[in-house]
């Protein structure tokens, strides 16, 4: 749908430009009439335009739309605007209302409110990008990731909100979790956090509830978003977000959920998950394609990019409405052990520790009937993302990855008895499981001499820090390309934690007794990585110049021995220096 017709037949997105005026108001009492139960937010920073985002009630619970105004101005006193915006909160898009406000002035801070009656918004606060072409000497942003309510806690929100200086912050995935009860959500959670309870819900036979319709992704968001910490970023810095899998569905790919080898399509579902993402994130509709008319999955494009002066160059990605089913079937691997090749589930030997050659067959076995490589970006976002990366003239060029781009091998033919000492790719959702295509994204980098691509990565729940190569099967032969930061997650619980519960009490417990031993042992048989730690939870932060990129890991506490959160959280912090026109990163643990 054209974008001018979309924006004149609906409230759901505004853009407005700016224009000085006096501020009007403001200075009767509140009357408490209207809320604003999930804070202010603004996002997708341009050099002369910002997304603004809100949702407001009326507090005796009443429907009917509510007549909102959007003030944008230099000041905390709000005495000159730069823009001041009609709006109304509507329950067509769960009174959730957003505007891009354009014309404004480039790297500057600047501070806006919502406004219902007499009733004011919390304050916040987003930063422009630098004018295109212009010379930045530093610029700092944060990446957070995995998110999940049910486990751990949110302390790390508390740090990186402390954080005085950054420019922006970005949202690699994983968001919300759309199941509630699921098995690696088992373990406690901060008292803050209770168990969600989703209007309708759909439960699978381990007693998994997961979102199906569009109430019960608004109900996540909504309470996601009611969250006091994740509130307070949203008002201190703009946000820059892509999704991943539990957004919609764990390893989803496409409109398909995998709880079951079925690989169930649900387009309603997807679409329904689409539009929730849509309504509670402040991005930009002139980049999204949204067209609620399209009854396709495919009705929103979110891969987009954003520059910042001369120095950085930001491209996101979309990793699942797009990618390829995973290589290696399920159903073929449950039948092959005498399981359910439908109502089972077999991620184990599909998508999770997947013996090396049955990848590769069931890679040239797909290859052959699609009569193509299987993707993770698709076609076009793949062509999109190559020209992006070729004609780009900034400094650094940062991916916005949302799953892991190294090489997570593990060889345990002399490590193992049978049946387990084979040569395993551990993680087949992430691009280990996609080996031609990644080889090719970076051949493109090394063979056309792009300098300074550095990835930003989330999905892990672990840290991790690695050169990645143009051919990652062979760190013998292939060319640097890429350093590919990950950070680990918010709350999520750890890696490790999941290799420990999956090894139990077979053969492989030994090698998964310590973090610090399955690190090593991980190190060992990846040799590219500079820094591992797979048992952490936390964010990472980033000071780019012309002369380096450095990357802070911080990793916070578990939860206390009485189930609270850690009022100091902070364990250690992790630093990784890379200079401009290296592919070595320098590591500094505990710094």
């Amino acid at each position: 749908m054209d974008r001018r017709r979309f924006l004149a037949r609906t409230s759901f997105f505004v853009v407005a430009a700016s224009a000085l005026s006096a501020c009007g108001g403001g200075d009767d009492e509140p009357t408490g009439r209207y809320q604003f139960p999930q804070g202010v937010a603004s996002g997708d920073p341009r050099e002369s335009s910002l997304v603004f985002w809100s949702r407001c009630v009326r507090a005796d619970g009443s429907a009917g739309d509510v007549p909102v105004r959007l003030q944008v101005s230099k000041s905390t006193r709000f005495d000159t605007l730069l823009a001041d915006v009609a709006l109304t909160a509507s329950a067509t898009y769960d009174f959730t209302v957003r505007a891009k406000v354009t014309g404004l002035p480039s790297a500057t801070p600047l501070y806006y409110r919502f406004v219902a009656g007499n009733d004011f918004s919390a304050v916040g606060t987003g930063k422009t990008a630098p004018a295109a072409g212009a010379t930045v000497p530093q610029l700092r942003f944060a990446w957070f990731t995995c998110q999940d309510w049910s486990v751990n806690h949110w302390a790390a929100m508390n740090l990186l909100a402390a954080e005085s200086d950054l420019d922006f912050i970005v949202h690699l995935g994983d968001y919300i979790y759309e199941t509630v009860g699921a098995a690696f959500q088992s373990g406690a959670a901060e008292p803050a956090h209770p168990r969600i309870s989703l209007p309708n819900g759909t439960k699978l036979a381990d007693g998994t509830v997961y979102a199906t319709t569009l109430a019960d992704y608004r109900t996540l968001y909504r309470t996601y978003r009611g969250d006091a910490r994740l509130q307070a970023l949203h008002a201190k810095f703009a946000l820059i977000a892509t999704w991943d899998d539990h957004e919609f569905s764990d390893d989803c790919w496409q409109d398909h959920q995998t709880y079951t080898n079925e690989n169930k399509q649900e387009t309603a579902r997807r679409r329904a998950a689409s539009q929730a993402w849509l309504e509670y994130m402040p991005v930009d509709f002139g980049d999204m394609s949204f067209d609620s008319a399209n009854a396709a999955y495919t009705n929103l494009r979110i891969y987009r990019d954003f520059k910042f002066g001369n120095l950085a160059h930001l491209v996101m990605t979309d990793q699942r409405l797009y990618r390829d089913d995973h290589l290696v079937s399920e159903a073929v691997i449950a039948q092959a052990q005498g399981h359910d090749p439908i109502n089972g589930g077999d991620s184990i030997g599909s998508r999770y520790f997947v013996q090396q050659p049955v990848l590769a067959q069931f890679e040239a076995l797909k290859t052959q009937a699609l009569g193509r490589t299987p993707s993770m970006l698709g076609t076009t976002q793949t062509d999109w993302w190559k020209q992006t990366l070729k004609n780009s003239t900034s400094t650094w060029k940062i991916w916005g990855n949302e799953v892991m781009l190294s090489r997570l091998w593990l060889d345990l033919r002399a490590l193992a008895p049978a049946p387990y000492n084979a040569q395993y790719v551990v993680n087949c959702d992430a691009w280990d499981g996609f080996p031609s295509h990644r080889a090719d994204l970076l051949r493109h980098i090394t063979s056309n001499g792009i300098q300074n691509v550095v990835a930003i990565t989330g999905d892990l729940h672990a840290f991790q820090c690695g050169v990645v190569r143009d051919d990652p099967a062979n760190p013998a032969t292939g060319a640097p390309a890429v350093v590919d930061f990950v950070s680990a997650g918010i709350s999520s619980s750890s890696f490790y934690t999941y290799i420990k519960a999956g090894a139990g009490s077979t053969p492989l417990a030994a090698l998964v007794a310590t973090p610090e031993g399955f690190d090593g042992l991980l190190r060992a048989h990846n040799p590219d990585f500079a820094y591992v730690d797979h048992n952490a939870q936390g964010y990472a932060s980033a000071t780019l110049t012309a002369a380096a990129l450095t990357v802070v890991y911080n990793k916070v506490k578990p939860l206390n021995a009485d189930g609270t959160a850690p009022a100091s959280p902070l364990l250690k912090r992790t630093r990784i220096t890379l200079a401009a026109g290296s592919r070595q990163p320098v590591v500094q643990d505990n710094a």
